[in-house]
């Protein structure tokens, strides 16, 4: 009788600090490929083109290798210490989302990640694939098969043991393991994060329009944005953590232990007006090894002069006023909104 090797599997990765990690099938059907069709075809995915040319391979794990016959899902907790919503009362400051206060997590995971492959193959003497989020693989279908949790009404995976604060990596290994029991969904009636959505980027429970989702703009979309959501934003400038951080389930969530995610003091409600001055060299500084980094400095600025539009502050007309002349078309656009947001009409 072959030896189980998922208890050493499940043992490596909590050695490696990983706080879940359970096994799925990679060649059962699944309906999440249909899924992500109709979003696409709906154009739900806004400018996310990556989406539309890679939706063959997104369709099913085998659609990208066709060895894969195991999915290891491994989980790591990136919880804060607390609730980060009332930090938005504070107009003067910006808003980052909780995932990129510290290092960026595809970097904290795929060395770990790596390592644990090494490991199981060298185990069941099989063909082993990593992926950390950069690669067209369905993560949260894959997690909610293995168990790890289910995809809520906010189409993001949240758990019973860490709430709605995990990050995913998957092993794709081609050795034949016992998958765990997948998850139910367990949202029942509650529509929280539906409700909070400041753009309501939900069009129904489950569905998602990116188009009007604010992690999505102010992430993923790189021109000006349409007036209707600037406003929304009010002084979120990375990313969104409303439907994240109101969900009832984040009551049995722990903080992270992990030191390399833990918030960076710079990070948690910075000004605006510093925030403002950042040239590309001074941003590239202040977002080392951070996922805020990849937007670049005139996209991150965009998002920037939107807050400081929203901030109904007075004092900080000089500070956009000093980015109507800035070299990016973009940076100009939010800049004369900023200012005549914040001037009083004649």
């Amino acid at each position: 009788m072959p030896v189980d090797v998922r208890p050493f599997i499940r043992n490596s990765a909590t050695a490696l600090g990983f706080d879940a990690c359970r096994f799925a099938s990679a060649v059962e059907p699944w309906s999440a490929g249909e899924r992500l069709a109709h979003f696409v075809e709906a154009g739900r995915h806004g400018d996310m083109g990556w989406m539309e040319t890679t939706l063959e391979r997104r369709a099913h794990p085998t659609a990208m290798w066709d060895g894969a016959r195991t999915a290891i899902v491994l989980g790591l907790n990136y919880g804060p210490e607390s609730d980060p919503l009332p930090e938005m009362a504070d107009p003067g400051a910006g808003y980052i989302s909780v995932y990129a206060r510290g290092d960026d997590y595809h970097e904290v995971i795929k060395g770990r990640l790596k390592t644990l492959a090494g490991q199981v193959a060298a185990r069941t003497g099989g063909e082993v694939k990593v992926f950390v989020d950069t690669a067209p693989l369905m993560e949260k279908p894959l997690a909610q098969r293995a168990g790890l949790g289910w995809q809520g009404k906010h189409t993001n995976l949240l758990s019973r043991d860490h709430g709605n604060w995990l990050f995913l990596g998957v092993i794709l290994s081609a050795a034949d393991l016992e998958p765990d029991p997948p998850e139910g969904e367990h949202c029942g009636t509650c529509t929280a994060c539906l409700d909070v959505c400041p753009t309501n980027a939900f069009p129904a429970p489950f569905q998602l329009d990116a188009r009007r989702c604010l992690s999505y703009l102010t992430i993923e979309f790189a021109g000006p944005w349409p007036v209707e959501f600037r406003a929304a934003t009010g002084s979120r400038i990375y990313g969104c953590d409303d439907c994240l951080a109101v969900c009832p389930w984040n009551k049995f969530a722990a903080a992270s232990s992990e030191a390399r995610l833990q918030a960076r003091e710079g990070l948690v409600s910075p000004r605006l007006a510093d925030l403002a001055a950042l040239d590309d060299a001074a941003f590239r500084t202040l977002f080392s090894k951070s996922a805020v980094k990849r937007i670049g400095r005139d996209r991150f600025i965009r998002n920037v002069l939107y807050a400081i539009g929203n901030s109904a502050d007075a004092a900080l007309i000089p500070v956009a006023e000093r980015l109507l002349d800035d070299p990016n078309a973009v940076v100009r656009d939010a800049a004369a909104w900023a200012v005549q947001r914040l001037r009083p009409a004649p």
